[in-house]
């Protein structure tokens, strides 16, 4: 029997959700970078950071999510792939790299709390539910429709 397609993704918590993201998308994961605010922009936004002499916007999952931080949050931005140009993803904490059977995961579900268009599959970590974010339609109202900021 050939082993059933398997979902690979990159599994974080934003505030009280666990999330993930395709890992065909991101990059790189590094620590939480100190981010110089620019000025007139949205609140998701949370600034740009130098990265390897790069300068990467990053947008904050918390204010995207409307997610309160924990106190045990670590930090961490998530680079992906988005639109064709990458951008980071604040995040409380990385918790995981997983491959899920693609039985283990459900389509997109209302969730309390989760606006649905942000979500493109339910899955399990073990006994713990995650969101398989789509990630386009999270940065949209931010980066518009073609990765732009405006």
């Amino acid at each position: 029997m050939p082993d059933s397609p398997t979902l690979h993704s990159v599994i974080f918590r934003i505030g009280a959700l666990i999330c993930a993201a395709p890992a065909g998308i991101v990059r790189e994961i590094l620590p939480r970078l100190p981010a110089t605010r620019i000025p007139g922009v949205s609140e998701a936004i949370e600034g740009l950071v130098n990265v390897r002499g790069s300068l990467l916007t990053v947008l904050d999952g918390h204010v995207l999510l409307h997610q309160e931080r924990r106190a045990d949050d670590e930090g961490a931005i998530v680079l992906l792939d988005v639109g064709g140009r990458r951008y980071g993803l604040a995040v409380g904490q990385v918790l995981d790299f997983l491959e899920v059977p693609a039985h283990s995961v459900a389509q997109r579900a209302d969730l309390p709390g989760v606006d649905p268009r942000l979500v493109r599959a339910v899955g399990l970590r073990g006994d713990q539910p995650f969101i398989l974010l789509d990630v386009e339609a999270l940065f949209a109202p931010i980066i518009g429709a073609d990765g732009q900021l405006p």
